[in-house]
């Protein structure tokens, strides 16, 4: 295929700006699938995606489009995913392309994931199209959301597309841009072969399939490869585009983007960023941006029943074939048995798994608080990651301990900043800088710690701002905090996964709040039950849940006082007995109480 008629684009959109709509208007108009194929979130394939109206999992598609001057082109769709916490697979996903369509609502304006993802795709110096979508709807502000596209991008009103992904309003006219703005890719047959894997998914039968845009040289069946991050070499059996299914074809040329079959075992071998070369003939370096994805967030998961112990574990592995940034070990725990400490790129992350293992496997599971990973530096110069608050040394061996901080950046109506500005603060947060994005709207910078805001942060800003504020983040660097490490005791037994990580000054609240929810929700036993929160040896709060009374003395009628008195006194013996022996049973609501809990 002639390079020159390729086009490889994206499109870059907030949560719910019509990003998958405007793609299945595409694929109509360009007579991709058959009428009887097409669906609403087409490329959308999981219930999850289209009941959140987000897309979890990026997608490709290759189309094939005829222009007003009759020629053929090849237009690839990357598609990808919208939520902060994929931050490095969108910004693969733009590298293997030469444009983006900028999609904005024209009744929401331009928010925060819209400029994170503008500026991932300048520093892959993508071609940028702005769309304003929705122009339909009733509460629609063009003439507002057209001037903060030009403040955004120095670009003049006439190129900026107002479009209807719903209606079909403007969609020709934003074919004919991509032809006309969007380069085709660079790159020669003649150089060795350097593939660039943006996604990969895994086939039972096949093993897993990167996703490659070629960058340099071309690949066919029979190639030996090589991944650069690993150094393994495969012989490849298949190559071919993508439709919704897989097309296989003779060979892909430079520019072109399609998957390779090679029979890869591990979906983890084909890390996404990574470039694949000829094992004969390689090429001397790999492509820039490459990285391998760290987890953000780390949770317990333990089967609701412990019987159901290797069903879930069977589960995780099936997961993680078609899921390479989930990491997960085994561990266990006094209060909940075994299960695994996972590792996820964030707290949607973590809810989509927990979600897909309920549904996917009918697996219920607990999962324990989620914590962030910590950096502690021990007295004798050894540095340490801890990511479970039970695994923390000793206080009088811990030299320092440090958190991950990440820059946060807020666009919200200018009305809401002291709201803003409180919630921050309440959260350990530093401020930054303000910028205003128009006349009404503001763009907040601050500094936070990465545990501050994986619980309920958004929710919080959402409420404040009457849901019209938007969020995004990336991770900064570890700073030294003052952190303790919050333990629960029960009858003075440790419960580990209740036990967190906290600030020091928010310690006796976090403690407090908990207790009286463990109160609440532990039920009444025939002895008194203690909960306590301590640091250290130093207990900073304690709730009692009180016993049940068993009337003992109801068969005595009449007599001397001291039948009744003998009777109380052997109750009081056997009480103090049972105490001793007796175990108290945690409610499942117990583990899910610490994400309620005020802080």
């Amino acid at each position: 295929m002639d390079q020159r008629y390729i086009r490889n684009f994206s499109i870059i959109a907030h949560i719910d700006h019509g990003k998958s709509t405007l793609a299945d208007r595409f694929l109509e108009f360009t007579h991709t699938l058959p009428p009887r194929e097409m669906r609403e979130q087409v490329l959308d394939n999981m219930d999850l995606e289209r009941e959140r109206g987000i897309t979890i999992k990026a997608h490709a598609i290759r189309m094939d489009y005829k222009n007003e001057e009759g020629n053929e082109y090849i237009l690839n769709l990357i598609d990808t995913p919208g939520h902060v916490d994929f931050t490095y697979e969108v910004s693969r996903s733009l590298a293997a392309c030469e444009g983006a369509l900028l999609v904005v609502d024209a009744s929401q304006g331009v928010e925060a994931q819209t400029i994170s993802n503008l500026f991932l795709a300048l520093e892959n110096n993508l071609a940028i199209i702005p769309i304003i979508n929705k122009i339909d709807l009733p509460g629609a502000q063009i003439d507002l959301v057209k001037n903060q596209l030009k403040e955004l991008l120095g670009v003049e009103e006439q190129e900026i597309i107002l479009a209807s992904a719903k209606q079909g309003i403007g969609i020709e006219k934003i074919l004919e841009r991509i032809i006309q703005k969007i380069p085709p890719p660079s790159g020669a047959d003649t150089n060795p072969l350097k593939g660039l894997i943006f996604d990969s998914v895994f086939d039972q039968y096949r093993g897993a399939i990167p996703y490659i845009k070629i960058k340099d040289g071309s690949l066919k069946k029979g190639d030996r490869i090589k991944f650069f991050s690993n150094q393994k070499e495969y012989d490849v059996d298949e190559v071919g585009y993508l439709r919704l299914k897989l097309v296989p074809t003779e060979s892909l040329s430079v520019g072109e983007v399609g998957y390779v079959i090679a029979n890869v075992k591990n979906v983890t071998d084909t890390k996404v960023g990574d470039t694949i070369t000829s094992a004969n003939n390689p090429a001397t370096e790999p492509l820039p941006g490459f990285k391998d994805i760290k987890s953000m967030v780390f949770s317990g998961f333990y089967p609701a029943d412990s019987e159901n112990y290797a069903e879930l574990r069977d589960a995780m592995d099936k997961l993680k074939m078609n899921d390479a940034s989930l990491t997960f070990e085994p561990e266990s725990s006094n209060a909940l048995g075994f299960g695994f400490r996972c590792g996820f790129l964030g707290l949607l992350h973590l809810e989509i798994v927990q979600e897909r293992l309920r549904r996917e496997y009918g697996q219920p599971i607990i999962a324990t608080v989620p914590n962030v990973e910590y950096r502690v530096t021990l007295k004798d110069g050894k540095i340490v990651y801890i990511e479970n608050p039970a695994l923390l040394p000793p206080t009088d061996k811990v030299e320092k301990i440090e958190e991950p901080f990440v820059l946060v950046q807020i666009i919200s109506p200018s009305e809401y900043i002291g709201n803003i500005m409180k919630l921050v603060m309440e959260r350990r947060g530093v401020y930054k800088t303000t910028e205003y994005v128009d006349k009404t709207r503001v763009s907040l910078h601050f500094d936070l710690p990465l545990s501050e805001i994986i619980f309920d942060f958004y929710d919080k800003l959402k409420s404040i701002t009457r849901g019209y504020a938007s969020l995004d983040y990336e991770l900064e660097d570890f700073r030294e905090s003052d952190l303790v490490k919050l333990s629960i005791l029960i009858n003075g037994d440790p419960v580990d996964a209740l036990s967190a990580i906290v600030h020091r000054g928010k310690a006796y609240f976090w403690g407090r709040n908990l207790c009286q929810k463990l109160r609440e929700l532990i039920p009444r036993q025939l002895f008194e039950v203690a909960i306590q929160a301590a640091i250290g040896s130093k207990v900073i709060s304690r709730e009692t849940v009180s016993p049940l009374r068993k009337n003992v003395t109801a068969k005595c009628y009449g007599g001397d006082i001291t039948r009744k008195r003998k009777l109380l006194e052997r109750q009081k013996e056997g009480k103090k007995r049972m105490k001793q022996i007796g175990s108290v049973e945690i409610p499942q609501e117990a583990f899910l109480a610490i994400l309620q809990v005020e802080r």
